[in-house]
């Protein structure tokens, strides 16, 4: 395997597309999929049939995203893409794909890190006469940290896999390069080095996760 061939210039530049890619996209996913963990959490139970209904429509728009290949819904949203950043190729076009495909998950992971919170607690804070805005800011939240960092590496990790994937139609990214100049031009070693960041990458996102929820965790 001839590594002369590996430009690591361009290597570097790849892995800086696939690390912004992310990076943007895991912020509105955050963001996203707090918001929809919490609608999904204060709806499910409860008996009011309005609100019934919108927890229906939150679901199965989660269930609907989640069940989508993320190859198909690049391709499905595309027109949306090139209204929002002008273009489908490249590392900006990926992004509003990644963060429709990854904040389903997210928000189920939230949803699901939010029922683990003992209901002693809520039910404490409810007796104290705490609001429910300040139930969610001060107790559901703060008490579902750990999973809440968790879920969001698992996150993390699943977005590097799908830049991957989006690099394969022109988003930019190790991914692209790998495909690129690594299958196409039968480079090997290309692929193998691209294939080492990833890993790299991947193994770096699980340990500063880790590390982050035994910070957090006083449990």
């Amino acid at each position: 395997m001839d590594f002369s061939r590996v430009n690591w210039d361009k290597l570097q530049e790849k892995t800086i597309e696939t690390l912004v890619m992310a990076g943007y996209a895991l912020i509105a996913v955050l963001v996203l999929g707090i918001i929809l963990g919490l609608l999904l959490y204060l709806t499910s139970k409860s008996s009011n049939k309005f609100v019934q209904v919108i927890y229906t429509i939150i679901t199965a728009i989660v269930n609907i995203f989640r069940a989508i290949p993320f190859i198909i819904l690049i391709v499905l949203l595309i027109p949306l893409t090139k209204a929002l950043v002008g273009t489908m190729i490249g590392a900006q076009a990926a992004i509003p794909a990644l963060i429709v495909s990854a904040a389903p998950f997210y928000a189920r992971l939230v949803e699901i890190a939010l029922r683990e919170v003992d209901k002693g607690v809520i039910e404490a804070a409810k007796a104290m006469g705490a609001k429910n805005i300040t139930i969610i800011t001060k107790v559901l939240l703060p008490e579902s940290k750990p999973a809440l960092i968790s879920g969001l590496t698992v996150t993390a990790i699943a977005l590097i896999g799908s830049t991957a994937m989006a690099g394969v139609i022109g988003a930019g990214g190790l991914g692209n390069l790998a495909y690129l100049d690594g299958f196409q031009r039968n480079n090997n070693a290309v692929t193998v080095v691209s294939t080492v960041v990833i890993l790299i990458i991947v193994f770096a996102l699980q340990y500063l996760g880790d590390y982050i929820v035994k910070r957090v965790d006083k449990r």
